[in-house]
Parts: structure tokens; sequence; C-alpha cells
């Protein structure tokens, strides 16, 4: 399968959202360097919306019995699971959240997994009954214990492992203001770690698992190096909010960011303003570089998953893979999707096989596992799949300059004698141009390019640039995934942002201050250096690859999440198939709003007008292609 897309409590939180707070408040966050900076709030959806998903505060400690489930078609426990349920933790300020340990029965000490994000500790305001097909993860797949990306209890607890699903500050029931990656949450997080690694059930081994937002908490956590973290397994995830997600190429996109603010939830407090900061801070900033991971740091064992697929993860995962310091680490790209790649039994198994080395010390061969399992994309044919590798980006990699044309829109190997040039329309609906080359044999293409361009800006001072690679058939037609998406490498850039770092660029990977803005001048021809996120594409001969450049216009991210209703127990968490028990159903209204005041769109484009690229004689734009020669 291919790239599927994807009760008791009512009274505490109507008490705590008795006193509503100004979305002009602010909150003071703190940096690595001990910097103090004021970040603006606004509200979080109360506990007792529809769409927060929020199944009651209940402190409690139950047996989950075998067999149990916790919704109908879930799949049921295989062993007896101790729950102890919405457990204070207190954090270093004296701030106390909520966690659910779900742990094996007896008094065998074991190792733990904190799973660590806003999103409910286990049903909440986003899950992938908000998605069309689940993207893929069949509902008897899990138990619907687990956190959403996250590991599921059911699973890791008749393993051996206890699992701590937890609210982190903010979120739900626990206390203090809901707060981003960075700095402070970090810390919230080391904070954690060594709670579980006290108690007298937990052997002192703490690992980290999840996709997504629990993979962006673990690059910061790990690198503040808690002394009880052993292992983290980081599941496709960004390491730098500005660069990845929030401003990628120095475009301002709080779209998406803007759809996820929308689902937390919050009894107490309320919620770091990040869409905001990213239409207000459009330079780099102190702000951002706490958003931005010290992944260098991170120092103990590693088992990263990435995709090329994905709009939001994918550099931020493989640079993460790159940049941290673990003399032990693995990578593993695989060629699905991230949640159904990452609930699969055999990836499951997989991982088991990681923790079960580096948390209970057993000696089972892991270390012989491949430190690169790669997946090399084959749009309209078979992809290659786990095949055995050393490094990320293979250092046989051989970089081919393809020279663009816009005499006849066509990729060549030698720069055209000619110089001449393409225009188009940035506000029209053919705001783009394509060029195209023609494989002379079969060619693998995998990992980071880059489009060294000429341009103009016919009739303002700036431009927002799209780029995409993606392969067409032999006649020239796409070839989609089996959602209709385009299989792409892609890159995007402000022209005025387009100051780089010579100290961190390479001749494949540029990498910019956005520190300044250079806007053009009337008339003015540029060099620009546009980052494409890797990709693996495998072509046939006579396969087309295609580039395609034009006028980035913004999309409007559109996933329902807290849409789905969901019926889970009134009492008891579980309960046994067939059994007449009273059920809870929460969810619905994904249109609910904490404040719609607050809501922040993306801005309007630095497109208008004509713009122009240059090609051919002094002006040498060309595509920096990375073709990888067979072992």
């Amino acid at each position: 399968m291919k790239r599927k897309w994807i009760y008791s409590g009512i009274l505490l939180f109507l008490t705590a959202w008795t006193q509503p707070v100004s979305a002009q408040q602010q909150v003071v966050i703190h940096t690595a360097e001990g910097k103090e900076m004021t970040v603006p709030l606004r509200k979080a959806l109360p506990v007792s919306a529809d769409r927060a998903r929020y199944p009651g505060f209940k402190q409690e400690t139950l047996v989950l019995k075998a067999g149990s489930v916790r919704r109908e078609g879930a799949k049921p426990l295989s062993c007896d699971i101790l729950l102890e349920r919405d457990v204070p933790v207190k954090l270093r300020d004296g701030v106390t959240i909520y966690a659910d340990v779900f742990r094996p029965v007896g008094g065998d000490k074991c190792p733990a997994l904190l799973v660590w994000s806003p999103y409910g500790k286990e049903i909440g305001g986003q899950m992938l009954d908000d998605v069309p097909m689940r993207a893929g993860v069949p509902l008897n797949a899990t138990s619907g214990l687990e956190k959403f990306e996250g590991p599921d209890p059911a699973y890791w607890v008749a393993q051996g492992y206890a699992v701590v699903n937890v609210d982190k500050r903010g979120a739900y029931m626990s206390e203090g203001n809901l707060l981003y990656w960075g700095h402070d949450d970090a810390l919230d997080g080391c904070d954690v770690i060594e709670w579980i690694a006290s108690r007298d059930w937990c052997t002192g081994k703490v690992g980290m698992s999840g996709n997504s937002w629990l993979t962006v908490s673990q690059w910061f956590i790990a690198a503040e190096k808690p002394a009880h973290l052993a292992a983290i397994a980081p599941w496709e995830g960004f390491c730098d909010h500005y660069r990845e997600s929030g401003t990628r190429g120095g475009i301002p996109t709080p779209e998406f960011p803007e759809m996820i603010a929308e689902t937390f939830s919050s009894a107490h407090g309320m919620l770091e303003d990040q869409p905001r900061m990213i239409v207000e801070k459009t330079f780099m900033c102190d702000y951002w570089q706490d958003k931005a991971a010290r992944v260098e740091n991170i120092e103990i064992p590693a088992y990263v998953v990435a995709s090329y697929t994905n709009s939001v993860h994918t550099h931020g995962t493989f640079a993460g893979y790159r940049r941290m310091a673990s003399k032990e680490k693995w990578l593993r790209v695989h060629n699905t999707q991230e949640w159904f790649d990452y609930y699969t039994p055999e990836n499951v198994e997989d991982l088991r096989r990681f923790f079960d080395h580096y948390l209970k010390g057993i000696d089972n061969g892991w270390e012989q596992t491949p430190k690169v399992r790669l997946s090399v994309l084959n749009p309209g044919g078979k992809d290659v799949v786990g095949r055995a590798e050393n490094e990320f980006p293979l250092a046989r990699t051989e970089y081919h300059k393809l020279y663009l044309s816009a005499t006849d829109n066509l990729l060549s190997e030698t720069l055209p004698e000619k110089a001449d040039s393409s225009v188009y329309q940035s506000a029209s609906d053919q705001h783009q141009v394509t060029f195209r080359y023609r494989m002379t044999q079969p060619t693998e293409i995998t990992g980071y390019m880059k489009l060294h361009l000429w341009v103009s800006a016919l009739d303002h001072h700036d431009m927002d640039l799209s780029v995409r690679i993606e392969k067409l058939s032999k006649e020239g037609k796409p070839l989609l995934d089996l959602t209709g998406n385009r299989i792409a490498a892609t890159g995007m850039l402000r022209v005025s942002m387009r100051q780089l770092d010579a100290s961190k660029s390479t001749e494949a990977e540029p990498y910019y201050t956005f520190t300044t803005e250079q806007k053009l001048k009337p008339g003015e021809i540029v060099p620009v250096e546009i980052e494409i996120w890797p990709i693996g594409l495998l072509f046939d001969e006579n396969e087309i690859l295609q580039l395609t450049v034009g006028a980035y216009h913004p999309e409007k991210a559109l996933i329902p999440f807290g849409s789905a209703r969901i019926s889970i127990p009134k009492e008891g968490f579980t309960y046994q198939p067939g059994q007449p028990v009273e059920m809870l159903t929460i969810g619905g209204h994904a249109e609910e709003c904490a404040d719609p005041q607050a809501v922040v769109t993306s801005p309007a484009t630095h497109n208008v007008g004509r713009h122009c690229i240059y090609t051919g004689g002094k002006y040498d734009s060309y595509l920096y292609v990375p073709v990888v020669p067979a072992k």
C-alpha cells in the first residue's frame, strides 16, 4: 500500500474556565542562553468544547482486563494493564501537569516510554478518525489507548514496558499556559523523565517515541540531555520551526500551524500564539532560534524514520539524523505515509528490537541493523524499499548540472549559448513555467538538489518562488500517488531573503541567514540559490524529469480535526465486547474556534505582475542533481 492519505470531571473543568482571560495577554519564555522573551497568548478551546473531545478528569487506578476494548472496533487488549489515571506531576516551578501511566500488572520493574504532546492523553482534539480512511490505518490496528501519533500502550505493556501519556503544560487539565517547543518546554520534558525514572516501578531507563509533534519534542528534550533518557525514536518531524514549517524559504506560511493551534484545549491557561509570531516575526531572531532544536547536543541512541513526501517534516527529519552527535543512530526512509508506517506491525516490531536493546539491555543483534535503510520512489513502477546503505546523503553521489533553456523549455547537460527568458504573470492561472529532461538511461536521483536561477520582477521589488521536481511518464503524463497527489521534491524562496550563510551553505545545500532583506531594483536581474528538499526517484530510459518554477500561492490546510464522534465507556475505561455499558460520545463541530478574532491567515505574497526567468549565455540557470550510480 502506497501513500494513502492520510463525567466525573465536568464540574472541575467548568470551574477552571470561569475566569476568561484577555487575548492580549503575554507570557515570558526563556532561551537556552537565559534570555527572556515576551510572547503573545491567545485563547485555547475550553475543555467543554465538543471539538476538544475531553473524556473527563478522574484520578483512579484500574486494571484493564485482557480482552477488553476502549471503543467498538478497536483491538482488544492482549494482557491485563494497570492504569494510573490523571497522575499529578509537579514541575520545577511548581506547576502541576497530569499523566496517564499504563504499565504491567505485578511488581516487576520496567523501562518506560514518554509520549509528549498537547493532543490529549489518548482521546483529544486530533485523531486518525478525523482523516479520510484513517490514513490507511485500520481501527483494529491499535487499542485506542494511544495518544494521537504515539505508541499503543496495549502493545508495549504486553512487551514489558510502561507508557506515560502526558498532557503537557497547559493542555487540558494541566496547569499553566500551553507553550510550543523550545527551551522551557524541553525542560518540562526533562522534569517528567526524571520523575518517571524515580518511580518504584521503573528501572530508570526512559525512551521517547512518536510522530510529528511527538518527534519535534524528542529533538528538543533529548538536546537537554536528561540523565535518564536512554534512547529516542523520532518518526518524522521538523527540527527548525522557522526554516522548515512556519517561514520556509523566508515566506510566512501560518496556515498549517493555525489549523493545528485551533485544536488545542486548556482549562487553566492560554496558548502561545505561534501562528501570529509567524506573520509578525518574519526574520530569524531569538524567538525563532529558540524554536530550532540543538540537535548537535543529542548523544544517545536514536532510531530515526523519514520520508520524502511530507511537506512539513521531510527536511527536518533528515537534518536531525545528520546533525545529531549520536554514534549509535539509525535511519530508515519509508515509502508510504507517516501514520500508516508508524502503526504497521513489522515496523512496530522493529522499533521494539531497538528499545529492547537500549532500554532492556537485550543482546538481540540490533547493532547489526544497517545504519541506513533507504527507499527510492518509482512512480508508475516498483519502489525500492529498505536498501542497505552506510550514510545519507550517499557518499557515491555524482552531482550533475542540468541547464535551463527558455528557448525550448528543456533541461540540457550543456549551457545554451544563446541567452533567452521566460515570462509569466505571477497572479494568473498560468503562474509558472516548466522545463523537461528525458532520461537516456535508467537513472536514480537521490539526495539534495538546488536550483541556481537568474530572475527579475518586471513590475515589483520582490518575488515569492515555488519549485517542484517530479517524474513524468515517457508520454509526458503526471504519475500520481493513490490519493491523486503529485510525488515531488519542492523548494520555496522569497527573493528578497536570498542572502546565504557562507559558513553553512554547500554546493548542494544553500543555507539562508534570513536576517536581512534585499529588495529588487527596477529591472535588476539577480541570481538565487533555491534549496530543494531531499527525495529519491527512479527513472527508466525515456521517462521525464520535470522542473516547474512559478509564483508561490498559499494553500489553506483543511484537515477536519475534531470532527469525528467517538464513543467510550463512561466508567471503567475499557469494557468487554458485547457487555451492556453506558457510553459517552464526544467530538464533532470541527468548526469550533476559541477566538475567531485571533485566527491568523497567510499574508499577501510578494508577487505582483510579471516574473522573468533568464537562461543561457551569461545566465547559467541550472538544476543541481544528485545522480546515484548502482553499487
